[in-house]
């Protein structure tokens, strides 16, 4: 009888080590199982990472100093003595020599293909004066064939005295080209004169719903369309081929690794204006084509336009939501509102610098509720952009109606930005149970604006409120909207721990800043659970992937201080994918 059993434990062994080696499993239960099973003693591991300061995300073990990976999972962490005995002869060993690991970071909030297209087109991040913004387009005008389009994107008009820019700047030096420039936010943009012509945009226009076309005194069109309004020019911009597509991916992709992030979130090319179809063209032709050939670098999380909601519904009854170690559905999303830099974000109060503007609802609410009821009953996440302090209350009281059916469920509402919030706004997040999916560099940029745009105190009373959101038990996701920002961690955590903006000698509401710990956790164990891949990454936790970045620190105390650190290297699946020594090969 012994020697059966002995022999039955060898047996069920060697199918779990089977099991393990494989990706993520189409079916959700056979790899939760499988995730949450005690792993024996006799396992061996394939990678032994030593001699540092291991932050795990993980309550039960927050640091240690060594942990086995094998077949790309964490097989234990602790002290060298309990992981050494997983250790084969041959065994390789990534000695930290005292440096700090974290959790691979994950970024709650990207559009990741738009990203990668973006760092090919003209960049207009950091401009600070109308001379150099028409230079740059004169510059990139030149390399252009006549008759093509040229696109670009990242002007903050806040940073050069905040006059709006106009087609007129620009017209003299792109007589022969139309031109679209994204603002920073993508809620605005600038046609130059032979666009708007193109679109057949004039005085005699309207302005859409959610949507408004700028004019001068003569009621002219100046060249700029907020929110809605895109959608006039964007579908006369010919379409991202497949290839320069595939070409954003990888780029993105390693731009986010130097950064330390091992997984996305991704909002696709979807903004007020623009084709819900863009996402799903991206699923297919972008995302599945990388997974399937071996070129996904990234995991990522997908979301798609909630008007497609049905869709994403009949995708996952076919294929669940895990479909494959890299790709992952994540839900739905909406917009609520524009944004505070193009003065669309929907506030209870009129605009310091525009008292007859309150912002605008980009979207039907009727219509919203019923998209989101649809979505909820049919099993998906909802996330919703709202950004002004009423949008955050429409969202938050569309959410509450939709729950109370009295079916109790995990649902993780989430509301992406939740940037300016009214008195008593704050408790509703962890009172619904709402995701807060923020993004803190973002203040770097509003601290200025807000006060023009809100008055100082109406500003620092209910702007970027992380701490208090914490204190109300709402849990918090870090990202960045790359590229509306860049994707950055270690800064996006240094900013929410200071708080101090370009110029500032002093934090922008400083009892609002965070401690290391919290920051750390809504870049990696909160971001997971935010989107329901906590049993998976966002920890290094036995049984999850070996997603971890190694700093430039050997000093906890001195990185939980001055939060200055750069990484070193980044570690997807217990593979090397990214070091900062050129030399360094792929482990």
């Amino acid at each position: 009888m012994n020697t059966f059993w002995v022999t039955l434990s060898a047996s069920v062994i060697v199918v779990l080590l089977s099991i393990a080696s494989l990706p993520f499993l189409n079916n959700n239960a056979n790899y939760l199982k499988l995730a949450d099973l005690r792993r024996s003693s006799s396992e061996v591991a394939d990678l032994v990472v030593t001699n540092g300061t291991i932050y795990t995300s993980d309550d039960s073990l927050p640091f240690a100093d060594s942990m086995a990976i094998s077949n790309g999972r964490i097989l234990r962490v602790g002290n060298y003595s309990s992981i050494k005995k997983l250790a084969r002869t041959s065994i390789k060993e990534l000695n930290l020599h005292g440096k700090i690991v974290v959790p691979g970071f994950i970024d709650s909030h990207v559009h990741f293909i738009p990203g990668g297209l973006q760092m090919a087109r003209v960049e207009l991040r950091g401009v600070n004066t109308k001379d150099l913004f028409v230079e740059k387009i004169r510059k990139a005008v030149a390399n252009v064939k006549e008759g093509s389009w040229l696109l670009g994107g990242g002007w903050n008009n806040d940073i050069w005295g905040g006059d709006l820019p106009m087609a007129s700047w620009i017209d003299s030096v792109t007589p022969h080209n139309p031109v679209w420039l994204a603002r920073m936010d993508g809620h605005m943009g600038l046609a130059n004169t032979l666009a708007l012509t193109l679109a057949g945009i004039s005085r005699n226009n309207e302005n859409p719903n959610g949507g408004a076309i700028i004019r001068n005194n003569d009621g002219e069109p100046t060249g700029l369309l907020i929110d809605s309004a895109m959608k006039l020019v964007l579908p006369h911009i010919p379409e991202a081929s497949v290839d320069e597509r595939r070409e954003a991916l990888f780029r993105a992709s390693s731009h986010a690794l130097k950064r330390g992030v091992t997984t996305v979130v991704d909002f696709g090319r979807y903004f007020p204006g623009s084709s819900p179809e863009y996402p799903w063209d991206d699923f297919s032709d972008v995302y599945r084509w990388a997974d399937l050939s071996g070129n996904m670098m990234t995991r990522i999380c997908l979301f798609f336009p909630m008007e497609t909601w049905s869709r994403l519904v009949d995708l996952m009854s076919k294929s669940g939501r895990v479909l494959s170690q890299w790709i992952y559905l994540g839900g739905v999303k909406a917009f609520a509102d524009g944004s505070l830099g193009s003065n669309s974000a929907f506030f209870y109060e009129p605009y310091a610098d525009d008292l007859n503007n309150y912002g605008l609802q980009v979207v039907d609410l009727d219509s919203l509720y019923n998209m989101t009821l649809s979505s909820d009953k049919s099993g998906l996440q909802v996330s919703i952009h709202a950004i002004g302090d009423r949008a955050n209350d429409l969202i938050l009281d569309m959410y509450a109606s939709v729950a109370s059916d009295k079916q109790i469920r995990d649902r993780r509402f989430r509301i992406e930005h939740a940037q300016h919030l009214a008195a008593g706004t704050v408790a509703r997040f962890g009172e619904q149970s709402v995701v807060a999916s923020v993004q803190p560099d973002h203040l770097l940029d509003d601290a200025d604006s807000a006060s023009k745009k809100l008055g100082c105190e109406r500003a620092e009373r209910g702007s970027y409120l992380f701490k208090s959101l914490l204190t109300k038990n709402a849990q918090l996701a870090f990202g960045s909207d790359w590229p509306v920002a860049d994707i950055n961690p270690l800064k996006s955590i240094r900013t929410s721990m200071k708080r101090v903006p370009p110029g500032w000698e002093k934090a922008w509401i400083p009892s609002e800043c965070l401690c290391l710990k919290d920051a750390l956790n809504a870049y990696t164990i909160s971001a997971a659970h935010a989107c329901f891949l906590d049993k998976y990454v966002g920890s290094l936790s036995p049984g999850k992937y070996a997603d971890f970045v190694v700093l430039s620190t050997n000093s906890w105390e001195v990185f939980a201080t001055e939060v200055f650190a750069d990484v070193e290297a980044t570690y997807v699946g217990g593979f090397k994918a990214y070091s900062i020594r050129p030399e360094d090969k792929s482990e």
